[in-house]
């Protein structure tokens, strides 16, 4: 039952990943258009992200729940060396729902919807940013557990070079996601060649912040080249990936929207996949030794329990959540 529980964490990450990812890719692509074609935008990101923007928390809680209660020592290391990161990711979360909310749904529209509008867009960049900089400060090596000053226990945790490239790769990540996703909501050609266009800037940042990423972890003497590269596991996910990245420059001027959609899942999938094979099962890399899931868990009863309850919740969480997508989805078809 340990590896039911792993394997639901790991994917509550990688469904986070996608979907949330997504969610808040569409306010970083908003907050790198351009004022004019800002209205537009919004438009045809609300008709996406209005169905599920706050189901698609329901993953990161899942993976809270998770750690909270299958690995306590891990969830109270990680909240308390990174709690500063963490608190403004999830302060993120709240300013990006209220003002999701306020701006779509206010009975008033005043110029209060200038101010909901630049709180959606900046929390939106903000919330993938801590998010890279928290998984980022998980494997560097940084958090020390026998720090005796403030900055060495709670700043110096996170607050260095790899985490934010990895932060700034994160935020890459979500644009290109949601830019990819919105190319087959768009309904006018211009306006689709203008997603694609920001699909390709966010690929290039990808690409650059990747790089920087690999750069800063040669200077911290963080083996992250050795993580993706020296297995055959990690070898073929970063094949596998760029295949897929290939497949999918080649099909976007063609119109398959869901083929695009899945390339871009499966490329996600196939870089969260390279990134935490080789050291698992040790989660968190701290400045003097690991925490591994298998050694940091809770007792058998409590991870039996945690798993027959994941088990039996997905019964009704999964359909539920499929047919919300699809009722959203054939309404839009038909007000169409």
């Amino acid at each position: 039952m340990l590896y039911v529980v792993i394997t639901y964490l790991w994917l509550a990450l990688l469904l986070y990943l996608l979907l949330g990812g997504a969610d808040f890719g569409a306010g970083i692509i908003e907050l790198f258009t351009t004022e004019p074609n800002r209205p537009q935008t919004r438009r045809i990101s609300y008709q996406a992200i209005g169905p599920v923007w706050e189901a698609n928390h329901m993953w990161l809680i899942i993976a809270i729940v998770i750690l909270f209660v299958g690995f306590p020592g891990i969830y109270a290391t990680m909240s308390i060396h990174l709690h500063i990161p963490l608190a403004i990711m999830l302060l993120g979360i709240i300013a990006r729902g209220t003002a999701f909310a306020f701006r779509n749904y206010d009975a008033v529209h005043d110029n209060m919807q200038k101010i909901y509008n630049r709180v959606f867009v900046y929390s939106s960049f903000i919330t993938p940013l801590f998010l890279g900089i928290i998984a980022g400060s998980a494997v560097s090596g940084r958090i020390d557990t026998q720090a005796d000053t403030f900055l060495s226990a709670y700043i110096f945790s996170w607050l260095n070079t790899f985490s934010f490239a990895i932060g700034l790769f994160t935020v890459s990540l979500c644009g290109f996601i949601a830019a990819i996703y919105l190319i087959g909501e768009a309904t006018d050609e211009s306006e689709r060649k203008r997603f694609v266009r920001k699909a390709r800037q966010m690929n290039i940042a990808a690409v650059i912040s990747g790089a920087l990423v690999f750069i800063f972890a040669a200077a911290d003497d963080i083996p992250l080249a050795g993580w993706v590269f020296g297995n055959p596991v990690g070898l073929t996910a970063v094949a596998l990936a760029g295949i897929s990245l290939v497949l999918l420059w080649l099909l976007i001027h063609r119109g398959r929207a869901r083929t695009l959609r899945l390339l871009a899942g499966f490329q996600i999938t196939m870089i969260l996949l390279t990134v935490t094979y080789k050291h698992y099962p040790n989660i968190v890399i701290l400045k003097n030794g690991y925490l591994s899931l298998l050694s940091n868990r809770g007792d058998d009863k409590t991870i039996h329990a945690l798993g027959v309850a994941l088990l039996t919740g997905s019964v009704f969480i999964l359909p539920a959540l499929v047919y919300l997508i699809y009722s959203f989805q054939k309404r839009d078809i038909q007000e169409h």
